[in-house]
């Protein structure tokens, strides 16, 4: 085998195992500062469900709850009392984010949630809860949406707000 027909042979490879745009990823991502880190290094005894949730709004002292993704997704349907703060999966996402909880107490309860995606592949969900304890916030949780937020929240009946 040729070096040419061996650099053929391994991009043919790369292209059929999804290489090249997991490549093409880590290049914006390092370009734009952005970091990814899937939703699924966050640990267990952090997740809530959406129900779980549901309860938790439902009592007098309710936990920030704060939208870390698309804001396209925030006004047509967020969690009644959610505030939207940016896509943490972008730098200006995460800046957004420091600035919002800057002046709140490190052991405060904070919930955040995205919904753009299924788990697996959503890229705000990781970053948002990483930034959180890198500032050293003790009480995070994060709301485990396993499909997508329509699926998971609004087609289950639980509260749904609308607008900005």
């Amino acid at each position: 085998m040729n070096l040419r027909s061996f650099r053929f042979s391994f991009l043919a490879i790369l292209l059929a195992f999804g290489f090249i745009p997991l490549l093409a990823a880590q290049t914006v991502a390092q370009e734009t500062g952005a970091k990814h880190i899937a939703a699924a290094t966050i640990p267990s005894q952090n997740l809530l469900q959406p129900s779980e949730l549901a309860q938790m709004l439902q009592t007098p002292q309710k936990p920030l709850v704060l939208q870390v993704g698309s804001h396209v997704l925030y006004a047509e349907a967020h969690i009644p009392g959610s505030e939207y703060v940016g896509a943490a999966g972008t730098p200006a996402g995460i800046q957004a984010l420091r600035e919002r909880v800057s002046s709140l107490k490190k052991d405060q309860l904070i919930v955040i949630y995205c919904g753009c995606c299924p788990w697996g592949k959503c890229p705000n969900m990781g970053p948002a809860f990483e930034q959180l304890h890198a500032l050293g916030f003790t009480n995070v949780k994060a709301l485990y949406i396993a499909d997508n937020f329509g699926t998971d929240w609004v087609d289950k009946g639980l509260p749904v707000a609308k607008g900005r």
